[in-house]
């Protein structure tokens, strides 16, 4: 068993006085499987009050609404996760599997998870990516999954900001380069393509002292974590983690899941006024064997890395509310 504490820091400075923002928080460890989040905790200043409710997806979504005149916005997540270990995953299953399968879906509801959706969506560029590989049913699906993830390591480049948080799948797709948020909605559309239920995953990866066989974990250590979960024949959703060519484990921390990242950011919102703003965000994992003391006082360690993006340029004046842009890309 492990425990894993979590302090995630989000802050807009904006170069002018906003009116208003109003703003949903997806950051709080979800309880099922082998997870649950034992404390959880969210600040945010200028102070206001924070609703929540949990969507169709029982991904628990905090919102809240500061009305007055402000230049910056703070949300500090703090969470205490504890993790069971998860059993092995085989490298493959019978040939029947695919029967198998085809019968469950026909019994299920799994339609939302084998459509297209806005960031994993059959291109012109995916389809030739699938020809290349030969992503046609064969084998088993199972060890198919297993080729996907590896040929999205070996073939893509893990380059950060080489994409943006709102890119399409073509921008990674024609330059081999991208982060996990990236490689997650590759290898979910190219899953959805032979009939493989696939959601998107958003959490954190704990980086552990030694790393899998097979990977040296490419994703940065400050930054949230994106992975994909396919729903397989007698073992029920697996979590895959093809940007560092894993099985996902009991270091991955999810926080929410979706058809893709336009489902489950991290924080989304609106504010009123026209100005440009710049984004910062901070991210901490730590991992013991003991259940830490939490802390709510969720002070930031000096040794914590900020990651900072300019903003897209803002709407025209004759929009009064304004789409916060700076959405979180899953590094």
């Amino acid at each position: 068993m492990r425990y894993y504490s979590i302090q995630h820091l989000t802050r807009f400075d904006y170069e002018h006085p906003v009116c208003e923002s109003a703003m949903e928080i997806r950051m709080q460890p979800r309880g099922d499987g082998n997870q649950r989040c034992l404390t959880f905790s969210l600040s945010v200043s200028p102070r206001c009050r924070v609703f929540s409710y949990r969507d169709h997806l029982a991904n628990q979504v905090h919102h809240f609404d500061i009305p007055g005149d402000h230049r910056q916005l703070v949300v500090v997540a703090h969470s205490l996760v504890e993790q069971q270990p998860l059993g092995a995953v085989p490298n493959r299953l019978s040939p029947a599997a695919w029967q198998e399968l085809d019968v469950l879906l026909a019994q299920g509801d799994f339609w939302e998870m084998l459509l297209p959706s806005t960031f994993a969506e059959p291109t012109e560029a995916l389809r030739a990516l699938a020809a290349e590989w030969k992503i046609v049913r064969r084998d088993d699906p199972l060890s198919m999954l297993h080729e996907i993830s590896r040929d999205v390591y070996n073939h893509f480049e893990y380059l950060p900001r080489s994409t943006k948080v709102d890119s399409p799948i073509d921008v990674a797709l024609g330059t081999r380069r991208g982060v996990c948020q990236d490689f997650a909605h590759i290898m979910i559309a190219l899953a959805r393509m032979v009939g493989i239920p696939c959601r998107y995953v958003s959490g954190y990866l704990c980086h552990g002292d030694e790393p899998e066989i097979g990977s040296d974990e490419r994703n940065a250590p400050s930054a949230t974590h994106a992975w994909v979960e396919a729903f397989l024949p007698r073992l029920g959703w697996v979590g895959f983690d093809p940007t560092n060519d894993l099985v996902a484990n009991d270091r991955h921390i999810r926080t929410a899941l979706g058809r893709d990242y336009a489902d489950v950011p991290p924080t989304h919102g609106v504010y009123r006024g026209k100005t440009e703003s710049e984004l910062s965000v901070a991210v901490h994992v730590e991992s013991s064997e003991a259940a830490p003391p939490f802390d709510e006082t969720m002070p930031v360690p000096e040794d914590w890395s900020i990651v900072v993006e300019r903003a897209h340029e803002p709407l025209p004046l004759a929009s009064p509310l304004l789409q916060i842009q700076q959405m979180q890309q899953q590094q």
